[in-house]
């Protein structure tokens, strides 16, 4: 779905505004009512959250 070792992403904010987008939308779906979408995109955010600022490793990239 993501390449986390994509070169697009090595700066840290754009990594940031990624995570902050995703999170963000989710919380804008919480407070309009929507349950589901809210709980979809804030799950998104804890993802992209988790591969990349906290399991972020730009060296690991496997080559196809």
């Amino acid at each position: 779905m993501i390449d986390f070792g994509h070169p697009w992403l090595r700066p840290l904010w754009r990594r940031v505004a990624v995570v902050a987008v995703a999170a963000g939308w989710g919380g804008v779906e919480l407070v309009s009512g929507s349950p589901g979408w809210a709980l979809l995109f804030l799950g998104l955010g804890g993802w992209l959250g988790w591969g990349l600022l906290l399991n972020y490793r730009p060296d690991d990239r496997e080559d196809t």
